[in-house]
């Protein structure tokens, strides 16, 4: 990642050494690369490890419901983007809207929210990657701890989001591989399953030495699992403030281009879905599948709640290279998630906190250098938090299920912050609150009640406690919000946050003096250096370029084509095709496993057409530029470099 960050710094006109570019890649990414790097930053251990466990637990309903429970957040983030581009399209974070609509008060609550998002965000990649880097290798796990977010940090501090978003691409290429080489090994050359019908034979013989309680019959090839639907509702609720609250996902759409935003999303939440789906249904079925088989690990409850059943398989199944290639994945999925939340942190910090209430005269220079220091931080933070969550006992598939209760209340006020006028300041504070107080009641009340007054981690972490404290939590905060935005409703115009780094209310200088200076030492240092740029865009002809991208009757087609694909596809994922599943109480046969994989496969080809393949064919011109400048720099060392101009379009990932 150093190394792709040197050849675009010099063959390319993007510098980290810009605090925009740092923090939100100059705000002109393309969608595929930013569908690409939300596929990536949304794949957590956890998407990995507790999709597998869900599906070792409760059947084929266990990765439906993981895959839908959490894409239909980012479909729905769809809006949240096109209103941000519509409302606050200069904004740097999403409490910066925040502040500038609500004041002080609200932009500390919301500070609070989102932090803790990052935060148990952050805390279950570690979890999750530790204990499964031990579990395969025997690495300490305290090292693990520290040595992960350590080393992302390198390659973010040097990079920012840009390398961050390259970072992702080259991820989730790997990624997608690996998916195709265990689903095909698993249904179709392994020696142990093989074929469709030996799996639903093995499936079928598991079920009848240990039914699954709540399923039809006992069966691991049902929709009709209670304990998968009480799942799916607790991973629907905490994802919704996992991805609304996490300043990762509302960076993405800061550094996208406004034209192309929406489909950005809506793209990158169609083709992320196939991936814990395709993964938990071939690695958390095999873990079923084998588990008579010598060469599988017996697992307690609690490896599975540590989400161990997938590193079994895979080591059951092809053996050492099994093991390597899910340690391989895994560790793609934890780093590059990593990076999204040091780069999410380090903005929060240097723009909420540093330039907020610290300096709010921070020069550019300040900025960048706050943002380096606020990324090693926060990998130092991550470290620490995983190690204390180990040293407790807290495993990543306890704090999955606990997120939405301490994080949920807070989902619908930041929500009608960005997109409703009418949304009252102190309804959104008030439902916040308390709505993450009446979360924590619910949750240890109901724990007291079912487990005869005893609440420690084991009787906490079950299905109907987390429910209870997530129906609470996310409940009481959307009620009191909309009731009281219906009473005592504002009339917010919203110019303030249109206002937030606006160049054109802000002056701005000394950041083009700062540039300009950057620009004289980097030719000076290449004074042989031939020219090798694209032709000089007028000041004129870049506003005209920013009107277009930020024209107000465009942003509000794409919104109504955000709000009615996002809507559709959410009733699709989650009732329409899941509920008639759950009440026809059908048993599948090897027809229906085989129709139920193959539809899964065809959608992770076509997701990884999208999120591969297309990043490459929109940056092609990108790519011939850095390809031009490597071959004029072989022929003729240093006649390959980019030289700088005040106006080079922004228009490549």
């Amino acid at each position: 990642m150093l190394g792709l960050t040197a050849i675009q710094a010099r063959y390319t006109g993007f510098s980290p050494k810009n605090s925009e570019e740092f923090n939100s890649a100059s705000r002109s990414v393309k969608p595929g690369l930013i569908a690409s790097g939300i596929v990536s930053a949304w794949t957590w251990a956890a998407t990995l490890l507790q999709s597998s466990a869900v599906a070792y637990s409760y059947g084929i309903s266990g990765p439906w419901w993981y895959g839908s429970g959490a894409t239909v957040q980012i479909l729905l983030f769809a809006q949240l983007a096109a209103k941000l581009k519509m409302n606050a399209p200069y904004a740097h974070t999403w409490l910066e809207i925040v502040s500038a609509r609500w004041g002080v008060v609200a932009h500390l609550v919301f500070m609070f929210f989102g932090l803790a998002t990052n935060i148990i965000v952050s805390s279950m990649l570690i979890l999750g990657g530790s204990a499964t880097v031990n579990s395969l290798t025997g690495m300490n796990t305290i090292a693990a701890c520290f040595l992960i977010p350590l080393g992302v940090s390198i390659y973010v501090v040097v990079g920012g989001m840009r390398a961050t978003l390259l970072c992702d691409y080259t991820h989730t290429s790997v990624l997608f591989a690996i998916i195709f080489v265990f689903v095909f090994t698993v249904y179709s050359t392994s020696a142990k399953i093989g074929s469709f019908s030996e799996m639903h034979s093995l499936l079928a013989t598991a079920a009848s030495q240990a039914p699954v309680s709540g399923n039809a019959h006992g069966s691991y090839l049902t929709m009709r699992s209670k304990n998968g639907l009480i799942f799916g509702v607790i991973n629907v609720i905490g994802n919704f403030a996992t991805v609304f609250q996490d300043q990762a996902y509302w960076q993405r759409a800061i550094a996208s281009r406004p034209a192309t935003c929406v489909k950005a999303y809506l793209l990158g939440g169609l083709a992320w879905f196939a991936i814990p789906f395709m993964f938990s249904t071939t690695l958390g079925l095999a873990a079923v599948a084998l588990r008579n088989d010598p060469s599988m690990m017996m697992l307690t409850p609690e490896d599975v709640s540590a989400g161990l059943p997938a590193s079994a398989a895979a080591a059951a199944i092809l053996g050492k290279s099994g093991a390597v290639a899910l340690l391989i994945v895994l560790f793609l999925a934890v780093t590059s998630a990593t990076s999204a939340e040091l780069i999410a942190v380090s903005a929060v910090l240097t723009y909420d906190v540093y330039k907020r209430y610290i300096n709010p005269k921070a020069t550019e220079v300040q900025i960048l250098r706050v943002s380096h220091l606020m990324v090693m931080f926060f990998a130092i933070v991550m470290g620490i938090l995983g190690l204390i969550f180990y040293y407790i006992g807290i495993s990543m598939g306890w704090l999955y299920d606990f997120m939405g209760v301490v994080l949920g209340s807070a989902v619908v006020p930041i929500a009608t912050c960005v997109t409703w006028k009418k949304a009252n300041k102190w309804g959104a504070i008030g439902g916040s609150v308390a709505g993450f107080c009446c979360g924590l009641i619910a949750w240890l009340v109901t724990t007291s009640s079912l487990n005869n007054k005893l609440i420690n981690v084991t009787t906490s972490g079950g299905n109907l406690e987390m429910l209870a404290g997530n129906l609470a939590s996310i409940g009481v905060g959307a009620v009191i919000t909309v009731a009281t935005s219906m009473i005592w409703p504002e009339d917010f115009s919203f110019d303030p946050t249109r206002a937030i780094n606006n160049p054109t209310f802000v002056a701005d200088e000394k950041t083009s003096e700062s540039r300009a200076s950057q620009d004289e030492v980097d030719d000076k240092k290449e004074a042989t250096a031939a020219v090798v740029s694209e032709p000089v865009i007028s000041a004129e002809e870049a506003a005209l370029e920013e009107a277009r991208e930020l024209d107000p009757v465009a942003l509000r087609k794409s919104f109504k084509l955000a709000a009615w694909s996002s809507v559709a596809l959410t009733l699709i994922l989650l009732i329409i095709i899941p509920l008639p599943l759950f009440f026809a109480e059908t048993i599948y046969g090897v027809k229906g496993l085989t129709a139920w994989v193959v539809i899964g496969m065809i959608w992770t080809f076509f997701s990884a057409i999208s999120v591969v393949v297309y990043p490459l064919i929109e940056s092609r011109s990108g790519l011939f530029l850095i390809v031009r400048g490597i071959i004029k720099d072989i022929f003729k060392p240093g006649s390959g470099k980019f030289v700088h101009h005040e106006h080079v379009p922004s228009t490549e990932a």
